[in-house]
């Protein structure tokens, strides 16, 4: 499982193709040519780690910069780390917009409903589920028909609800046909602008975005085809090379199965429990040793994870083969965090055996292991 996350710079490109303004800004791979690069730009400036995901400022991938010297500082500071187990290898220095309010804008497919939704709100800069939470009201959520699609009077009434008249009204009205007809001619599964600023003369500009494009759609786009391999983590780089469908999530319990919907299932029982899942990993049907033991070692290695579900329901997985792979992951003893164990099916007896003379006990209750798991990363809180 791939998902094709744009980095901000690749989506500010297409969202400047349909004519949605974006700062001045430069991209850069490299801290020597900054001073020279940015001759064209006027500080303050924001320097903005380019990976595909989000929560970079928090996590200190991006800084603001009062000069070009800081800037060049700020550049060689970020190109060539790591920023949540992606590497930075180009850094996007653009120039920092006096703001007078911050907006959010986007839109995403309903899966249940089967149609493109848009999300508008007054109360942008953060993530839009952060905004659902605490102040739900502040949401303008629009239905897209799916056979008309968005028109004109669709984006004067949203950027109406917004408190907008006038010439502006026009304007964020334009900027909302614009990123959905990007949306859909890049079959997008998420655009966002996030924020969108209104600046201090009263138009608007788009200081941050976000795109996720449908990988089942690139055949329709062969500009995305090279993309495919960058846009992976280092985790997910190990996950496609074995064969292991891999997607992080944003909670804290590592997740292991087989099968998608045996995931996915566990997956919802954490969160009946009061889990939140760190990830999803499948490891599929007939998993050997060594799927098993490089899929424990990604779980194990991200830093969200604080307790590890390993829940297995042998077919033509076999349970003895997990266990091996389970006990091959604990010898390497690099990472060591509470982990528990469903095991039932093929070969499960001797793959609880395998465990137990290890000293790892596997359980038969789904349930019983989702609560020792939420247990565990409790504990590991306090």
């Amino acid at each position: 499982m791939i998902i094709l996350n744009l980095n901000e710079s690749e989506a500010k490109q297409v969202l400047q193709r349909y004519g949605i303004p974006i700062p001045n800004g430069i991209l850069i791979s490299d801290s020597k040519q900054t001073i020279s690069a940015l001759g064209n730009l006027t500080p303050p400036l924001m320097v903005k780690a380019q990976v595909p995901v989000g929560g970079r400022g928090k996590a200190g991938g991006i800084i603001s910069a009062n000069s070009l010297p800081e800037a060049q500082k700020a550049a060689t500071r970020l190109l060539g780390t790591e920023l949540k187990s992606f590497p930075v290898k180009s850094v996007l220095i653009e120039e920092k917009r006096a703001t007078k309010k911050e907006l959010y804008m986007g839109f995403t497919v309903d899966r249940f409903n089967r149609y493109y939704v848009m999300l508008a709100s007054t109360k942008g800069g953060v993530d839009i589920e952060e905004i659902a939470k605490k102040t739900p009201q502040a949401i303008v959520r629009t239905p897209i028909n799916a056979q008309s699609g968005l028109h004109s009077f669709n984006a004067l009434s949203i950027a109406k609800k917004l408190g907008y008249a006038g010439d502006q009204l026009v304007e964020l009205s334009s900027i909302i046909q614009k990123l959905y007809l990007a949306a859909i001619e890049n079959d997008a599964e998420v655009a966002e602008i996030n924020p969108l600023i209104e600046t201090e003369t009263a138009g608007f500009v788009a200081a941050d975005a976000r795109m996720v494009i449908d990988d089942n759609a690139l055949f329709r786009h062969p500009e995305y085809e090279a993309k495919e391999a960058q846009t992976l983590s280092l985790a997910e780089t190990l996950a496609a090379e074995n064969n292991l469908s891999y997607v992080k999530l944003d909670g804290d319990i590592g997740v292991i199965g087989n099968g998608a919907g045996l995931v996915m299932a566990t997956i919802d029982l954490l969160n009946y429990y009061g889990g939140k899942p760190a990830d999803f990993l499948d490891i599929g049907g007939g998993a050997n040793v060594e799927a098993i033991r490089v899929a424990l070692r990604i779980v194990l290695e991200d830093p969200d994870t604080k307790s590890v579900l390993v829940n297995v329901l042998g077919g033509i997985t076999r349970c003895d083969e997990v266990a091996r792979g389970i006990i091959e992951a604990v010898k390497e003893g690099k990472i060591k965090k509470p982990m528990a164990v469903r095991l039932v099916g093929t070969n499960e007896k001797e793959g609880q055996r395998i465990l137990a003379d290890a000293g790892i006990s596997a359980l038969n209750s789904m349930e019983e292991a989702a609560k020792e798991t939420v247990k565990f990363a409790v504990g590991e809180k306090q």
